[in-house]
């Protein structure tokens, strides 16, 4: 589905004052437009007022200033009532989509982003929608990227408004994101992930995503099997595709001692100044690399029954003796591994 269909698809924020000019030029009629409420722009949240005075002095602005606050925040609107959809916002009042779907990253590709921005100006609008916590304010459904770089850039970010349900919100995310190739797997496994934690229905996961059945629930079972503080530390990983994180998934699933392994070469000081890509091969070799613990060992009296656990690595020695059966050789063993100890030190 292309951003013009996505955008085709969606209905117009309605306003008070465009119905009033919609009535009026039905009955051919001037009828007395009311005090605008349509969200302010540009960071002016004082533009309006119901009783129609201009605010005076709380921030210590002249008259000559909120005159041509004024005046832009009416251009706005009056883009809107003529049906020019895409208008500048200050990007300071826009906040993030609910349901984030890209991971952080600096890389020298968002680099070139913001200068491409700079140089030529942003040629794709974003889409919002009022935010409905924050009556002042928009939220981001796309377009996280480029309102990011016109932060950056100190610039005004052109925007689409229309008034959003959460659903219509993130089908509007996920499909303008299948649209872009610079969303990697793991992001979007992530976005699904989040869409289906918030309790939204597999098939608007699914329409979201644009994926079949079968591929959310490879999406959602790679999700559930690598430790999120391990997918965040490795990154989008640009380049890496569904089947290698799927082995990944299947690695840590099959042998979950394995999670330690990844987790020590993470930890590492150098580990950070790797490339996103780079670190997920590191983790996955680790797991190549990392050898399979051994299952823990039954140990039996001479009578043949079990007493407990005995688990070994190259590392350590864990015995596990279960209190619920065997509770007096439980603190008879407590009892008398310091003497064992010292037994063997006068043994040396």
């Amino acid at each position: 589905m292309s951003r013009k269909q996505i955008f085709a698809n969606l209905t117009p924020v309605p306003t008070d004052a465009g119905q009033d000019d919609l009535e009026a030029n039905r009955h051919g009629s001037q009828m007395p437009r009311r005090p605008s409420r349509i969200r302010p722009l540009m960071g002016s949240p004082d533009l309006v007022n119901d009783g129609g005075h201009s605010p005076v002095g709380a921030l210590g602005q002249s008259l000559g200033e909120l005159h041509e606050r004024a005046k832009r925040a009416e251009e706005i609107e009056k883009q809107l009532l003529a049906g020019q959809v895409v208008v500048e916002l200050d990007p300071t009042t826009v906040d993030p989509s609910f349901v984030p779907d890209r991971m952080p990253t600096d890389d020298d590709e968002f680099r070139d982003f913001v200068e491409a921005i700079r140089r030529e100006g942003q040629q794709v609008p974003i889409l919002v929608r009022p935010n409905p916590d924050k009556p002042e304010r928009y939220q981001v459904a796309f377009g996280h990227r480029r309102l990011r770089a016109a932060l950056e850039l100190g610039a005004p970010v052109k925007a689409i408004v229309r008034s959003l349900t959460d659903q219509e919100l993130v089908v509007a995310q996920g499909q303008e994101n299948n649209e872009r190739k610079d969303l990697s797997y793991i992001e979007k496994v992530r976005f699904g992930q989040k869409l289906d934690q918030q309790g939204f229905p597999r098939d608007v996961i699914m329409s979201s995503l644009s994926v079949y059945k079968s591929d959310l629930s490879n999406m959602l079972s790679v999700a559930a099997k690598i430790p999120i503080d391990l997918i965040d530390a490795i990154g989008p990983a640009h380049g890496v595709g569904r089947r290698n994180w799927m082995a990944l998934a299947d690695a840590f699933n099959s042998e979950k001692r394995r999670i330690e392994a990844a987790r020590e070469v993470v930890n590492r000081p150098q580990f950070s100044s790797l490339s996103s890509k780079e670190r997920f091969e590191a983790v996955a070799q680790s797991l190549r690399s990392a050898p399979l613990a051994r299952e823990p060992e039954a140990v039996v009296s001479s009578a043949g029954k079990e007493i407990g656990r005995l688990a070994q690595t190259k590392q350590k020695v864990t015995l596990t003796i279960d209190r619920r059966t065997s509770p007096e050789f439980a603190e008879f063993v407590m009892r008398e591994v310091p003497r064992l100890f010292d037994e063997h030190i006068n043994r040396r």
